[in-house]
């Protein structure tokens, strides 16, 4: 099989974390060679018709992302992997959507604390200048879209007097954390990194350990402790694998899986965490599509778990190849037929309701696990109304079949006394379709009708409580906003969550 291995173009003279990139193509392609397949590297720059026609004139089977910046900005990551979407070659790692969102540090934060998820409170100078306050505590300055610890030093850490001192100070951080800056409380502590490969499964948790920090110290991995050998940060931050803590262990998982599921992500990625003196964990950041280099994070939390380089390698590409595409809708609802290595996957877009329509809601409901018993009879109940009455009850379904079989449904209709405002009711997907992207697909088919109708907004509601953590990061990836929240509304604890999505 022939596999382009995608990277940003490396200038002579790059500094040290751009050239981490060529360790990790040669790493990643001696991998792909000893699994039988022919690795070719493609350099990236900011020409992406170059890109395109470079990676048509190689007809790859597959390729293997591993670009992290373009032109050394990483505000243009995501342009990639949109090059390879609109050619439709599987691909590894995260889509362009997910790499956006969890690339864009502001953006990500929101994303998380839309979910539910504990992350410290932050603010940018534009957020002060529009009537924002200054967190309480020490604060990080940090750049909102360079990651390798760019730009982070002891002087990243501040105690600003007020707002102006805020703006003053990222001001002049500005150039070494890449043209853009934020401000984010600095949480002392123990620092956490968990790998998660899709399934999703969680690799064994590594604990970054500070060792003989002098006091007043920041412990903190800066870009001295990544990249500068010679540093004293460098030879005394230590990765290792804790043992005991099982409950805080447990948390860490299960926060790192809520967070995969917040960004819809696929492929692989890695959970940033700092725990205070309380116990309690913080998300420092999500990183989609972490380093693969054989000496990184993510492969030494691979090896610990019994996977060799070459093993996790493979185990990436055998992800992204069996990774159903989206496919791309056309006038009357029917799919363009996505290839999936081994068979031909079509999906198909129906209005019209059948009676034995009704057992295979029945079943979607039930095996998503998200509703009870009574929420499971009123969506069957809305399937008998629509079969008695047609669009005089009220409700409008859209089922999506896939090889002869109803894999996914949305139920939605006009709000009543409104003019042009509808609820999107019902929207779920078979456990075995979600991540193909689906569930987006219905959404903009849905939007689309709603529009056709004279619909200007469509609503969607939900639970605040955690386990809805993944349907709410749907909306906000599917371009809902949040419009209200009533707190306690279905009961003490649990708030209804509302969105939006303007048509």
């Amino acid at each position: 099989m022939r596999v382009a291995v995608l990277h940003a173009d490396v200038p002579e003279g790059a500094p040290l974390d751009e050239l981490d990139t060529l360790v990790q193509v040669a790493a990643v392609s001696r991998a792909l060679e000893a699994l039988g397949h022919q690795a070719v590297a493609v350099p990236c720059g900011l020409d992406l018709g170059a890109v395109e026609a470079r990676l048509r004139d190689l007809a790859p089977d597959a390729v293997f992302n591993l670009v992290e910046s373009l032109s050394g900005a990483g505000r243009y990551l995501p342009l990639v992997p949109a090059v390879v979407e609109r050619l439709g070659l599987p691909m590894t790692g995260a889509t362009g959507d997910g790499l956006y969102l969890t690339s864009n540090k502001l953006v990500s934060k929101a994303v998380l604390r839309a979910a539910g998820l504990p992350v410290p409170d932050w603010v940018s100078a534009a957020d002060l200048a529009a009537g924002g306050s200054l967190p309480r505590g020490r604060l990080i300055l940090k750049s909102v879209w360079e990651h390798a610890s760019l730009g982070l030093d002891d002087d990243a850490i501040v105690d600003p007097v007020d707002g102006a001192a805020l703006v003053d100070a990222l001001a002049s951080r500005l150039g070494a954390l890449g043209g853009e800056a934020f401000a984010e409380v600095y949480i002392p502590g123990r620092e956490f990194n968990v790998s998660v490969m899709a399934g999703p499964r969680v690799l064994p948790v590594a604990e970054i350990a500070f060792r003989d920090f002098p006091d007043g110290k920041p412990q903190m991995v800066g870009y001295a402790a990544k990249w500068d050998e010679g540093s004293f940060e460098y030879q005394h931050t230590v990765r290792v694998f804790p043992e005991g803590d099982e409950a805080l262990l447990a948390r860490l998982e299960a926060l790192s899986l809520q967070a995969w599921g917040a960004f819809g992500l696929t492929g692989y990625a890695r959970v940033d965490f700092r725990v205070d003196a309380a116990g309690r964990p913080w998300i420092l950041e999500v990183n989609a599509n972490p380093c693969l280099s054989p000496d990184a994070g993510f492969a030494a939390a691979a090896e610990r778990s019994g996977l060799s380089h070459q093993a996790l390698i493979g185990a990436i590409l055998d992800e992204a190849l069996g990774r159903p595409l989206p496919g791309l809708r056309l006038s009357g609802g029917v799919m363009r037929p996505r290839p999936v290595p081994g068979r031909q996957v079509t999906v198909s877009l129906r209005e019209a309701l059948r009676p034995d329509d009704r057992g295979a809601i029945e079943e979607i409901v039930r095996a998503t696990g998200f509703f009870s018993h009574e929420e499971v009879e009123i969506a069957v109940e809305l399937v008998d109304d629509h079969l008695e009455k047609g669009l005089e009850g009220g409700y409008h379904f859209l089922l999506a079949e896939r090889e002869g079989r109803v894999v996914g449904y949305a139920c939605y209709g006009q709000v009543p006394a409104t003019t042009a405002s509808w609820d999107l009711y019902w929207i779920a997907t078979h456990p075995d379709q979600q991540g193909t992207g689906l569930g987006r697909v219905m959404v903009d088919e849905v939007a689309d009708r709603v529009r056709a109708l004279g619909g200007e907004v469509l609503f969607a509601e939900t639970s605040g409580r955690p386990q809805y953590a993944p349907t709410r990061g749907f909306y906000l990836r599917t371009h809902f906003t949040q419009a209200a929240l009533f707190p306690d509304f279905y009961a003490p604890g649990d708030d209804r969550v509302v969105y939006a999505l303007t048509l």
